[in-house]
């Protein structure tokens, strides 16, 4: 068998840290405008961009990559799907803490920091849009073009009344090339980082681990056989073809009111079709 030079080459990066999340991710800074140039990741089918698909808010863990978009088994979109066959409004509300969320990933060459190479920048769903948007806009074209695309004016600020910053992309006016150099711009083009050497995708049982460590919780509650867990209380005894899920009990009464969910959906399977 012959050997893979760019896994090898992949690995030593791995050793040395040239690839780490650190040297490789950039993201703009509150109060800070950026003049940065968009680049397309080889061999994506023709987008210029990467999604990728996370688990948030389950245990400790900042965010866990769904191993189900790379059709590999996945215990936590399973039960997902088993909440959803189940159809209850608790079913509902577990399902919605546990559903994936987008995040999207460029390579960017960042202006004043050219010597820092070609590094990732993640973002958000309403981002994106905004990038897809302009790309589409026939004023502009496609940005990412080495020789006349077009850099982007990024700015990061924080808005009276909001808690995070919000982050803001506009084009600038003037075509412009990558580098002024064919051979620089080949560079920028050869070493495009690899956005999975960012991420681990873990096991089947190491999902199912932090999956069921994250339902049972820390501490169980003896005088009723449940335990408590992602905000909700869950029957400790459960089989694998049932999942029991009781409301957390409120604190204070409320005085009665219209549901929610039921003024905005028909039903949960509306309910469920809109966290898709």
């Amino acid at each position: 068998m012959a050997i893979d030079l760019s896994a090898l080459r992949k690995k030593l990066n791995q050793i040395t840290g040239v690839s780490s999340k650190k040297n490789i991710s950039w993201r703009p800074e509150e109060g800070q405008d950026y003049q940065v140039r968009l680049l397309s990741f080889p061999n994506n089918e023709g987008q210029p961009f990467k999604e990728l698909m996370f688990y948030y808010n389950i245990g400790n863990n900042a965010g866990l990559l769904a191993p189900y978009q790379f059709n590999k088994p996945d215990p936590i979109q399973e039960l997902i799907n088993k909440l959803r066959d189940d159809g209850s409004k608790e079913s509902y509300e577990l399902a919605k803490k546990l559903y994936p969320k987008m995040r999207c990933y460029a390579p960017v060459v960042v202006r004043g920091e050219e010597d820092k190479g070609v590094r990732i920048w993640s973002f958000g769903k309403t981002l994106y849009q905004n990038l897809l948007n302009i790309m589409l806009d026939e004023d502009y074209g496609d940005i990412t073009d080495v020789t006349e695309g077009r850099d982007l004016k990024v700015s990061c600020a924080k808005l009276p009344g909001k808690q995070f910053a919000d982050t803001t992309v506009s084009p600038r006016p003037k075509q412009s090339a990558l580098a002024d150099k064919p051979e620089q711009i080949k560079k920028y083009l050869d070493n495009v980082p690899d956005v999975n050497d960012l991420f681990e995708l873990k096991s089947y049982a190491e999902l199912e681990k932090i999956l069921n460590d994250w339902l049972n919780g820390d501490e169980a509650d003896k005088s009723d056989g449940t335990v408590k867990g992602g905000g909700a209380t869950v029957t400790a005894a459960l089989d694998e073809e049932e999942i029991v899920v009781k409301p957390k009990p409120t604190v204070t009464p409320k005085a009665p009111a219209a549901d929610a969910k039921s003024s905005k959906y028909a039903n949960l399977d509306d309910a469920f079709a809109d966290l898709e």
